[in-house]
């Protein structure tokens, strides 16, 4: 076996190099995980958006079939089942509007529905987001349709 002039020496790293190594991690996750952390309440208000435009194809395809829209007393669940309550729609489509699933908002809450809504519209829906509680700013900020319809 032939030598060549150096020396054996084991793999691996010495303190300093894992020291430098570790310091790196911890600057990256110090930048990185503040903004990986915000992302999924953003994508919840963008899903939150995103609904309420499905709950409002459903709502005109009910005043279509009938004439007006559920009331507030009938609310969104008249998407999924035929109300009981007056005015009864007449041409209820059979097998509902919506699925069930879909009245809850991203963070598992009913949407509020109300007819007319607060600004005049013909209806308002309206999720109150992560703390479900009217009002808020940040990850408890309500999204309405009268702003996710401009948007």
């Amino acid at each position: 076996m032939l030598r060549t002039g150096r020396k054996n020496r084991q793999g691996g790293f010495t303190l300093i190099e894992l020291m430098i190594v570790v310091a790196i991690l911890g600057l990256l996750a110090y930048v990185l995980v503040p903004r990986i952390m915000e992302r999924p309440e953003e994508a919840r208000r963008i899903r939150a958006q995103v609904d309420i435009k499905t709950i409002e194809s459903a709502l005109k395809l009910y005043k279509v079939d009938n004439g007006t829209y559920p009331t507030t007393e009938q609310g969104l669940i008249a998407l999924i089942q035929k109300p009981d309550q007056d005015p009864i729609p007449k041409n209820w489509r059979e097998g509902g509007y919506l699925e069930g699933s879909a009245i809850k908002d991203p963070w598992d809450n009913p949407f509020e529905y109300t007819s007319p809504g607060s600004s005049g519209e013909d209806y308002e829906i309206i999720s109150y987001g992560y703390d479900g509680k009217q009002g808020g700013t940040g990850r408890d900020a309500d999204v309405s349709s009268s702003v996710a319809t401009k948007e």
